[in-house]
Formats: structure tokens, C-alpha cells, sequence
């Protein structure tokens, strides 16, 4: 019997479910691994040239690595999917195709209409690269119903029995060690750089094809992330030797003088499946047990793999398709130009982009409280954020932007992800980072010349969206603010604010353009 075994590009797992389910039929010889880079696929968006590279790079690794195993593999690159597929079962004529589901709704769907188009004999396995494929705490949802993060990630904890003692308690005493987790980075501290990998020959050979793509963002020049299982395994090990300790102490810290913090800058790797999800929690568990790592870091750490990440993908998977265009605040705007050049006076702003379009990474605090907080409160439509996401990040996938950016950091989901909006003045940012003191804004200016924008747009919307604000319990501080304005103050506000947004040059629409792709 002749198999086909189609590894997706975002797949790249050392131990392949699809692979182990063709081996199950007898010897190598039978199999052929089908891999594809889609023209088509990356033009949609003018991704970041860096996770273009990461991408591609993986990929002819993973291929190499394959045939160095024995598996023979056809890797083509055509101008769309389907035209791939099609070459490919012409020349192989496989009996069976056995591919892992994708992990975005489009990609199974088209997975799922394979059988009927090519007459093919197929056999669509569960994605292993999420753990709650494989346990879902709450598989059958309920219509209308809320789920919290924190429900979901102790269920996750309890099923895989992760930082519990005999006694099924939670060790430490408290599932959460949040609290201890927010503290700004003091100027005595200064983090390790993590580790980087100087691009090998194959690697140097995808970043002239991708530097010379046009319409894209970024570059490819100084790339410098794993491509392989061995180092993204030596990257996770440089994170729990060098940087876990101080993790959760840092986590919502921001800083103009360091880039990544105690942050692991991960994501790209587990992402695309260079790592896994457990074999970060076990690298975790192990340093809390030899003593290397404290709870709050250990736990905090883990929370976002079992917890955030987990939790995310499920609310893609329970809100698609309709999540995609979710708008409950109805915000209008495309993304203002300074997100897209950095060419802008707002000192956090203005880091946060410059470095994201140098590396196509920004730690998760920026991304929601500067990034997110900003195109809230300024009425940009929730989808051109998610493109923009999509376009700028090395780590950004359909399946994670969409909950994360849509549902969480622009609550236009109607609160199914999160429970409020997380919006905050100027007070927040300049609390927990040390944007503000080279910044011509003041953070504690409500109005006038020198006011933060952060601070009249965050009242501005507290004041058009009163009504809405007063019926979530957990916003009532930010609405019982309002009493410290007086209907002068409140006008000032909502005139300076409008004067903004209304000079705001935006950039045009990524979406429409996207979408007249999909066409």
C-alpha cells in the first residue's frame, strides 16, 4: 500500500501522529511525506520576512532531517495548495493520504473537502499539538454561557496532575501566583539576552529567497531563531537556566532598555511544533524541583502553556466562524500608520513597533496593553488589529490571533473570551515600565498639550460607553472614576480625544486586501 503523509508547515512535530499511522502499515518504504509551500498562502498577508524564514527554514529542516531517517519526501512549492496536492497524488497515486488536522477552521475545512475533490481514499487524525484536543474540559459547551480562563486551566492542571500535592491541592496553597507576578523591572536588574542560533547554509538560503519577496514587512537580515528540534530544545534550556527564576516576578514589566525581559520567546517554536507543550511544562516542573525556579515563576510559566494557550484554542475552535468578524465595541478605524513605521511621539508606542518590526516579537504585556489598549480605545476594528497581529508577528497563527486579539485584547466577542475590556490610562504603562520618562507626554495629564493620548482616550471611552461599562461588575472602579470629571472636564476630554483620533493618518486595509486573496 502506497501512503501519502501530509505534513502541514506549521506541523513540524519530532514524533508525527499522521507519520506514526503510516508506519503502522509496514516499513518505510511504502511512505512518501508530502510537504508544501503555498505561493498563494504567504501573499495573503505581508507577513513579518523573520517568520517567513522561521517557517520555511523549519520546514527544509524537518524535510532534511526525514530523508536523513530513511522517509523519502516530496517537498513542493507551488503557486497555491490544491495545485501541489494535485501534482502530487498524479505522480506518487498513493492508496491513502493520512494528514493531522490543521489548526485553523479554514484548513480543516479544506482538509475535510479533500476525499470528494481527489477521489482519494483519506484519513484525518486529531491535532496533537494542543492538549486540549485530546482532554477538553468542557466538551460540550453551553449556548450563551461564559467560560473563565482560570476554571479551565485548573481543570487542565487536575486532569495532567501538574503542581498538585497528595491531597489533589494545589502546591503553594493557591492555584494562582498572579499577584506576586506584577512588579516593574528595577534599573538594577538587567536580563540575560537569550540565546540565539547564527543561521546555517540552508537557513542563509531561505533569507535571500524571502528578502527578495516583495509587499512584505520587515527583514530577514539578522535572524537569528531555531530552525531545529535540537535547538529549540537548547532555547527552552537556556530559558529555565537563565531567565524562569525571574519570569513570574517580571512577567508584566516593560521596558525601552531591554527587549525580552525573563520572557522564555518561545511561542514561535511550539507553534510550529519544534517543541510541545508538555516538554515545556516538564522543563518547568523539573527546575521547581531541583530548587532553580520559585512557584510563582514556575506556575505563572506554565499557566500560559496549559492555561492561556490551551484556553485559546479552545474559544477559536467553540467561536468560529463568526469569531472572525466579532465587533461588540463596533470600532471602525484601520490601523494607524505609526503601527506600521513606529513614526509616532508616543514613546511606548513608538518602542513597542521598532522592535517588533526589527525582530516580529513583543513580549504579551506590551502586545495587550499597549497594542491592543491603544486600538480599543481608539475604535479600530477589531479584524484590522487581528490582520495586523497576523501580518507583524513571528509567533502569530489564525488560531491564536483571532481569540487573542479579537476576543481578549479588543473584548469584541461579547465577553466570551474575557470578562472585561482591558483598558487603562496612562497610569498603567508608566507604572509598569520606563516608557514614559523619555516620552514629550505626561502620564499624569488628564487633558492639555502635554497629556498622554492614553489618558483622554481611555475617559472618552469611559464616557461613550458608560452604560455598558456600569453593567460589568468588574469594570465599576474605572466608571466610578467618572465623578472626579465635571461636565466641563468631561467635554474637554471628549473634545481633545476626538481631535486625536481625527488626526490619526491610517494605514489602508489589510483585511480588504487579504480577503480579495481569498477570492
Amino acid at each position: 500500500m502506497r501512503i501519502t503523509v501530509w505534513i502541514l508547515g506549521d506541523q513540524l512535530l519530532e514524533d508525527h501522529v499522521a507519520l506514526d499511522y503510516a508506519k503502522g502499515y509496514g516499513d518505510h518504504e511504502h511512505i512518501r511525506v508530502l510537504m508544501i509551500e503555498s505561493r498563494k498562502q504567504t501573499s495573503r498577508l505581508p507577513h513579518q520576512r523573520k517568520k517567513l524564514v522561521l517557517l520555511f527554514s523549519a520546514m527544509r529542516h524537518y524535510a532534511e532531517k526525514l530523508r536523513q531517517n530513511g522517509i523519502e519526501v516530496d517537498y513542493r512549492s507551488a503557486n497555491t495548495t490544491t495545485d501541489a496536492l494535485e501534482a502530487h497524488l498524479a505522480d506518487f497515486q498513493p492508496d491513502l493520504l493520512v494528514t493531522m488536522s490543521a489548526s485553523t477552521y479554514a484548513g480543516r475545512r479544506f482538509q475535510r473537502n479533500l476525499q470528494q475533490r481527489f477521489q482519494t481514499r483519506m484519513i484525518l487524525l486529531p491535532n496533537t499539538m494542543f492538549l486540549v484536543e485530546l482532554f477538553n474540559p468542557y466538551p460540550d459547551p453551553q449556548a450563551g454561557k461564559r467560560y473563565v480562563m482560570e476554571n479551565f486551566y485548573r481543570e487542565m492542571r487536575r486532569h495532567h496532575r501538574i503542581l498538585l500535592d497528595d491531597s489533589d491541592q494545589p502546591i503553594g496553597g493557591i492555584w494562582n501566583f498572579d499577584q506576586d507576578n506584577r512588579k516593574p523591572l528595577p534599573r538594577s536588574v538587567v536580563p540575560p539576552e537569550p540565546l540565539t542560533f547564527p543561521p546555517d547554509k540552508l537557513t542563509q538560503q531561505v533569507m535571500q529567497a524571502v528578502a527578495a519577496l516583495d509587499n512584505h514587512v520587515g527583514t530577514a537580515d539578522g535572524f537569528a531563531l531555531a530552525v531545529t528540534h535540537d535547538d529549540a530544545e537548547l532555547a527552552l534550556q537556556d530559558f529555565i537556566n537563565h531567565r524562569l527564576a525571574n519570569f513570574g516576578t517580571y512577567e508584566d514589566a516593560m521596558s525601552a532598555q531591554h527587549h525580552v525581559l525573563f520572557h522564555s520567546v518561545l511561542s514561535p517554536y511550539v507553534n510550529i511544533g519544534l517543541l510541545t507543550p508538555m516538554q515545556m511544562v516538564e522543563a518547568a516542573l523539573r527546575a521547581y524541583e531541583a530548587g532553580s525556579a520559585p512557584i510563582n515563576a514556575v506556575e505563572g510559566f506554565i499557566r500560559q502553556i496549559i492555561g492561556w494557550r490551551e484556553y485559546i484554542y479552545w474559544q477559536y475552535w467553540r467561536q468560529m466562524p463568526a469569531l472572525q468578524d466579532a465587533n461588540g465595541w463596533h470600532g471602525t478605524r484601520t490601523m494607524p500608520r505609526m503601527f506600521w513605521d513606529a513614526d509616532t511621539p508616543m514613546n511606548c508606542v513608538h518602542h513597542v513597533v521598532k522592535r517588533l518590526i526589527d525582530t516580529g516579537y513583543t513580549h504579551h504585556i506590551e502586545r495587550l496593553m499597549v497594542i491592543c489598549n491603544f486600538c480599543l480605545l481608539a475604535d479600530v476594528d477589531p479584524g484590522e488589529v487581528a490582520d495586523w497581529f497576523l501580518t507583524f508577528y513571528v509567533d502569530a497563527y489564525e488560531w491564536v490571533v483571532y481569540p487573542n486579539v479579537i476576543g481578549m485584547g479588543m473584548n469584541a466577542d461579547g465577553g466570551q473570551t474575557a470578562t472585561k475590556p482591558y483598558i487603562a490610562s496612562a497610569n498603567y504603562i508608566h507604572k509598569m515600565s520606563d516608557y514614559c520618562g523619555d516620552c514629550p507626554f505626561d502620564p499624569k495629564q488628564r487633558i492639555g498639550e502635554r497629556a498622554c493620548p492614553f489618558n483622554y482616550l481611555y475617559w472618552n471611552f469611559i464616557i461613550e460607553h458608560e452604560a455598558m461599562l456600569r453593567s460589568n461588575p468588574r469594570l465599576g472602579k474605572n466608571v466610578l472614576g467618572l465623578r472626579h470629571l465635571d461636565a466641563h472636564e468631561r467635554e474637554r476630554v471628549q473634545e481633545q480625544a476626538q481631535d486625536f483620533l481625527n488626526g490619526l493618518e491610517l494605514y489602508e486595509s489589510v483585511r480588504q486586501k487579504r480577503r480579495l486573496t481569498l477570492k
